[in-house]
């Protein structure tokens, strides 16, 4: 039995989105799939680093700035 990549677990999902759909016209998906993705990354992230901002940054190749950003438009810090 083959380990599913991320990709085929995105991919699964989004043909089950569709489908749901039952014809009608998504909206927004790039920004629906973006957050879907982005907040349990910077939380997963953000645990294994302890925390540390500078830390979970480097891992995620992002400037700590940036990352301070999404933490606070997911509500991940105050």
């Amino acid at each position: 039995m083959s380990k599913k990549t991320i990709q085929d677990c995105i991919r699964d999902n989004l043909e089950g989105y569709f489908h749901d759909l039952r014809g009608a016209e998504p909206h927004a998906v790039y920004d629906m799939v973006v957050n879907a993705v982005e907040r349990p990354m910077l939380e997963v992230v953000m645990q294994r680093a302890e925390g540390n901002q500078s830390k979970a940054a480097e891992w995620l190749g992002i400037n700590r700035n940036t990352l301070r950003r999404k933490l606070l438009e997911h509500k991940l810090i105050k």
